[in-house]
């Protein structure tokens, strides 16, 4: 009776103490995922730069030597767009908006304009405009796409 009184105790504290392990490394896991979140967020461009202002730059065009492009954002997510198609005109095109940050905290979208890229990745005092899925533009022309904060 003893003897198995005594496999009894053992058994229920080795369950116990490996129960209290697992929560242990559980509660461990969740603090070291919530740390690498807040390392992440507090890292994006949305929390840690300085990104609202005006941004400059000529993007190429197909049938014209570049659309020059000025685009303001907001504290408000704001927007104020203007592009002008050089050589084809005085016209100056002016769009006005919001914008929606991504998850990540570090593209941008321009809601509301039809027919054009309206995504950028916002970098230390530029915008690097995105083609129309949202990926970065690769290439010769790629430095192109860059607006810079004036």
């Amino acid at each position: 009776m003893k003897k198995q009184l005594l496999t009894l105790a053992v058994a229920s504290i080795l369950l116990w103490s490996c129960h209290s392990e697992s929560k242990r490394v559980a509660a461990a896991d969740s603090s070291r995922k919530s740390i690498d979140t807040a390392k992440r967020d507090m890292h994006s461009a949305q929390i840690s730069l300085d990104w609202d202002g005006t941004y400059k730059g000529t993007v190429p065009c197909a049938d014209c030597p570049g659309i020059e492009t000025i685009i303001t954002l907001n504290k408000d997510q704001s927007y104020s767009m203007e592009t002008k198609y050089l050589e084809k005109g005085k016209k100056v095109s002016v769009e006005n908006g919001t914008f929606n940050w991504d998850k990540t905290g570090s593209k941008i979208t321009l809601e509301g304009l039809k027919d054009a890229p309206n995504a950028y990745m916002v970098g230390e005092g530029q915008l690097i405009q995105l083609d129309m899925q949202g990926n970065k533009i690769t290439g010769d022309l790629a430095a192109k796409y860059i607006l810079t904060k004036k």
